[in-house]
């Protein structure tokens, strides 16, 4: 039986069904949202969930979104967040040697 860290690892957030794009955040349930209803905080949540484990999400392919509304949503989403996932690892390693020198220098010693 996998554990939650496990299943979080292995969650897809974002798909493509009935010609519609759906996205989840709840990972304890298979509830899925119409992608038309993302909004901020939901794309924050989603970006959560990238930078901590393997984000899983269909592939855009433009004949499978027959509602324009879902194409363009679904588009943008797809490329903004499959960039991130490309350079995921280049994004925290800025990260971290941006803050490292401050940590270094406040750290308890």
């Amino acid at each position: 039986m996998l554990t939650q860290n496990e299943k979080l690892k292995r969650m897809k957030y974002l798909k493509i069904e009935n010609n519609k794009g759906f996205y989840r955040l709840d990972t304890s349930q298979d509830v899925w949202t119409d992608l038309d209803q993302i909004n901020k905080e939901n794309l924050l949540e989603l970006l959560k969930f990238a930078s901590a484990g393997e984000f899983e999400m269909d592939e855009y392919k433009d004949e499978l979104l027959q509602n324009p509304a879902h194409n363009i949503i679904y588009k943008n989403i797809y490329g903004k967040f499959n960039d991130f996932l490309k350079n995921k690892t280049r994004f925290q390693d800025s990260a971290e040697s941006t803050y490292k020198q401050a940590i270094e220098k406040y750290q308890l010693q």
